[in-house]
């Protein structure tokens, strides 16, 4: 099948071009040897399948990262296991077309059959602007073609021209490689094409004046990001009330109609109380990438990068490593991945150590039970509430945590390396296309969906073998004084006597002056693999123990031994102990397994999971301190 290629620069469309091209139907992946990611798809022409690929964004064929890197060795074929494209779709924006032909005269430049597809064009109208198509395509010897890739516009044109590639014209004389003849052939392009610059966007002019003003950019930054949280908990509470009530009444029809006891607890207790309990908080990780997709869509986060490059330079950093932090927001792994766009090595490594410490999705369900616990839903700090605050905090908390990693990794790392000076687009202000919105936003909570059937089930089903074996004969239930008519109280003393028990048990020297009981230790554990299994696993011990209301008994768990017997385990201290732990943690395999390829070795993630859990637990203590001194 022919391939063709898509180069251009970020924020050109090229990603709704590929979109409407594909229809969608394309496959990620990485490219061979590398964790650049990779975007293939295919359309069928005139009864012929072509395969379309998405290639980093770059600037010029003058790479300065990873992923520029891999773009101009895919154009020029050296990359090992990806053939060379048969054809290129050069995309550029219409709105900075000046800017752009510098690296359409560098692709051209390759030789390879290449078409122009020119972008935004109704903006550029809209704007005063004006571009003759078809002269810039006498004036480059290529084909040319306006897409307005949200729309639909010249989607179905740019099709048909594909069919026809092999025949697709080619400059008669290639352009020139020098930079100033460069910058003369793109002056005379640009007449030929009878090209006018559009008038700065006004409402960008207008509010750009304030959101890149040092002082009220950064109050901006700040209230976006309150109200961001507030959001997040006020609109997703109906919703995650009407998932649980669905959960609850799941788990009373499994009582009822389900006849072997091991089978109901296996399906009541460990699905439906453990991958139900994190299912619950689906509405506020689908509103949180809902939230995310739209303020990237609008243009709004490439401002918060450069108003933040001023606080990330005192950390020895730019806008650019705020950007891969930013999207730890999500999940710690694309998050680290997007280091590649970071030209220095030292930068590259100083982002990909802080990244953990950004509160991903993960973490989510676990502050949302936490606080849950510690703040009543009806508690209010002016006009905000309170648990959104809390949230809002714990957030905070992470990202100047990792701030301050980044700044230790730099100092300690490799200083040899030259400053290279931060370069960002700011996109003009744009209604995001709801398609582009929806599709962010679910393929970011497909994954989490994903994870909840793969790797939380399995470890619920496994969570549950341990909280009920060994299995408790009557007669030993008898001589141990409970009464086996009472299916609570069997549960409430197998869970205590069982495997998993031992373990919490076996580790709580170490948690003990954290606050933990031995249940909490095995959530705790059972989440170094995935930090929503912690729910999972509070969620199938209140099954046990209450499995009309696991919620309330959750609040009201006692310790069951030791010398706080019949205290409540989740006191304020032991709550903001917790917090505070899932704040630094690292318990991500996922995460470990992409440092591992990202640094080539071993020895940086066997480093960020050593000093992560360390930290976790002194801040955890000094939480648990510093909150019983306050409440005493």
């Amino acid at each position: 099948m022919p391939r063709v290629a898509l180069v251009g620069s970020p924020n050109a469309g090229k990603t709704s071009v590929f979109n409407g091209l594909t229809g969608l139907r394309a496959r990620t992946g990485n490219y061979p040897g590398v964790t650049v990611s990779r975007f293939v798809g295919s359309c069928r022409v005139g009864g012929q399948r072509y395969v379309v690929e998405d290639l980093p964004g770059l600037y010029g064929l003058e790479p300065v990262s990873p992923d520029e890197r891999i773009t101009v060795d895919v154009l020029d074929g050296r990359l090992e296991g990806v053939p060379r494209p048969d054809a290129v779709l050069i995309v550029v924006d219409a709105t900075t077309l000046r800017r752009s032909l510098g690296c359409v005269a560098q692709v051209l430049g390759r030789g390879l059959p290449a078409c122009v597809v020119v972008t935004f064009t109704d903006e550029l109208a809209r704007r005063q602007g004006r571009l003759d198509v078809e002269a810039l395509g006498q004036a480059l010897g290529v084909p040319v073609v306006a897409v307005v890739g949200h729309r639909g516009y010249g989607v179905s044109e740019l099709r048909e021209l594909m069919g026809g590639w092999r025949a697709w014209t080619a400059p008669a004389v290639a352009p020139p490689t020098d930079p100033a003849e460069r910058d003369a052939w793109v002056e005379s392009v640009l007449a030929f094409a009878d090209y006018r610059a559009p008038e700065r966007h006004r409402v960008t002019r207008r509010v750009d004046d304030v959101l890149l003003h040092p002082v009220w950019g950064t109050l901006v930054f700040f209230a976006v990001m309150v109200l961001f949280f507030q959001t997040v908990f006020t609109l997703a509470a109906p919703l995650q009330d009407g998932v649980e009530s669905l959960f609850a009444r799941l788990a009373e029809l499994v009582a009822e109609r389900v006849g072997p006891a091991w089978l109901a607890g296996l399906l009541g207790d460990a699905l439906i109380g453990g991958v139900g309990g994190v299912l619950v908080f689906v509405p506020q990780i689908v509103l949180l990438f809902l939230l995310l997709a739209l303020l990237e869509g609008v243009g709004y986060m490439a401002r918060a990068a450069f108003v933040m490059d001023r606080v990330m330079a005192r950390f020895g950093l730019e806008g650019r490593a705020f950007v891969a932090l930013l999207s730890s927001f999500a999940c710690a792994v694309p998050g680290i991945m997007a280091t590649r766009t970071l030209p220095s090595a030292r930068d590259r490594l100083a982002t990909m150590m802080a990244a953990p410490l950004m509160t991903c999705s993960a973490r989510l369900p676990v502050y949302v039970l936490l606080i849950g616990l510690l703040v009543e839903p009806s508690r209010k700090v002016g006009p905000f509430g309170a648990q959104g605050l809390v949230m809002f905090g714990l957030y905070l908390l992470g990202a100047v945590s990792a701030l301050l990693a980044a700044w230790a990794f730099k100092r300690i790392g490799d200083r040899r390396g030259q400053p290279v000076p931060f370069y960002m687009e700011l996109p003009p202000y744009r209604l995001p296309a709801p398609r582009a919105v929806l599709v962010a936003m679910w393929s970011s909570a497909r994954a989490f969906l994903r994870k909840c059937s793969t790797v939380i089930v399995g470890t619920a089903v496994v969570l549950w073998l341990l909280l009920n074996l060994p299995l408790q004969s009557t007669a030993h239930l008898r001589a141990a004084g409970v009464d086996t008519g009472d299916p609570v109280a069997v549960s409430a003393y197998s869970v205590d006597h069982s495997y998993a028990a031992g373990l919490g048990r076996a580790v709580a020297p170490v948690f003990e002056p954290l606050g933990f009981d031995w249940r909490v230790n095995i959530g705790v554990l059972s989440a170094q693999g995935a930090r929503e299994t912690f729910v999972a696993t509070l969620g199938q011990v209140a099954a046990a123990e209450d499995p009309e209301d696991p919620a309330r008994a959750l609040r009201e768990m006692t310790y069951s031994d030791g010398p706080r017997a019949g205290e409540p385990v989740f006191t304020a201290p032991t709550v903001a102990a917790l917090l505070v732990y899932f704040v630094y943690a690292l318990q991500c395999m996922a995460t470990v397994a992409v440092l591992r390829r990202e640094t080539g070795t071993w020895r940086w993630p066997v480093i960020a999971f050593s000093y992560l859990t360390a930290l976790a637990w002194v801040m955890a203590w000094l939480a648990r301190t510093v909150t019983g001194l306050a409440g005493g």
